[in-house]
């Protein structure tokens, strides 16, 4: 006697599994390969770029974007050691702060808790722009040609803290802390002890979205940093770029070194910088993607 098999009222036909997957495949391409194309661009001769455009396979190949680039690779070597230092700094300080800061507004018996949730939502509406900013960290707190001025402005940030308040509303449940106050431990030790072991998805999250913030940022350092010796590789890359628009469009100078202007590259390079700049994340992407997807749907409606 045969017994029937029922279906799961959440499997879908063989043919609709193949769509999905043929969607997902396209999407996935189509993410890659603009990144693999930017790649190649970076490497393709100035005149293939001018005669035949953008192509996968290019007609020639040539590295003088790189050799442009990397010909005083020792500023190349401090921007990138300046940049690395920026980022893990700030993405340790930023993820401790903001989950300090989220934690207690969590907690449905802290009296301050309207009063906090409030004064994050307005910072999320209401700033005081670039000006007063620059006042404030040049003339109060002195900070110009600093790195303390690369740091805190990324610190906090509103939206970040508002999904770690979330997490750790639903995830750890008041009786955890109640029980862990009965056997005698404080605040502090909760919250090092419990809180954070048990929130590793939203700190994985938030700390990719930091490491993404500090490494991409130029704008601070347009604003704050003088000396040469302290910029970060985002903001150097963006003079190096600057500096060959600035060459190629001056008249006078093309007439002088017409040969000159003829090898300078200007497309290749944005590339060769693109792929300079966004190494270090493609590396680090993978090792946070499960926490990342995690920590992003935390208090979704789970079917």
């Amino acid at each position: 006697m045969s017994i029937p098999i029922t279906r799961r009222e959440n499997t879908i036909s063989p043919v609709a599994n193949t769509l999905l997957n043929a969607v997902f495949i396209i999407l996935s391409l189509l993410c890659v390969l603009p990144v693999i194309l930017v790649a190649i661009v970076s490497v393709t001769h100035i005149d293939s770029l001018v005669n035949d455009g953008y192509r996968f396979i290019p007609k020639q190949l040539s590295w003088i974007a790189y050799e442009s680039l990397f010909k005083d690779y020792g500023t190349i070597v401090r921007a990138y050691a300046v940049s690395i230092g920026i980022t893990v700094a700030g993405t340790v300080l930023s993820v401790i702060l903001m989950a300090m800061y989220a934690y207690p507004i969590s907690r449905q018996d802290y009296p301050f808790r309207n009063f906090f949730t409030f004064f994050l939502f307005f910072t999320m509406l209401f700033n005081g722009g670039v000006v007063s900013k620059y006042i404030v960290f040049t003339q109060v707190l002195n900070l110009l040609d600093s790195y303390a001025a690369l740091l805190l402005p990324l610190l906090i940030i509103p939206f970040n803290v508002i999904i770690m308040r979330t997490f750790f509303q639903s995830t750890i449940h008041p009786a955890l802390i109640e029980s862990a106050r009965i056997d005698g431990a404080g605040e502090f030790r909760i919250f090092a002890r419990i809180v954070l072991p048990l929130s590793l998805p939203v700190m994985a999250t938030m700390a990719l979205l930091g490491t993404i913030l500090f490494w991409n940022d130029w704008f601070n350092s347009l604003l704050f940093i003088r000396s040469e010796d302290k910029y970060p590789l985002q903001y150097l890359m963006l003079r190096v770029l600057n500096d060959v628009q600035y060459l190629r469009s001056n008249v006078q100078l093309a007439a002088q070194n017409p040969e000159l202007m003829s090898n300078l590259p200007d497309e290749s390079l944005q590339m060769a910088l693109a792929v300079v700049c966004m190494g270090p994340l493609l590396l680090i992407y993978p090792f946070f993607q499960k926490y990342f997807v995690k920590g992003l749907t935390v208090g979704a409606v789970k079917g």
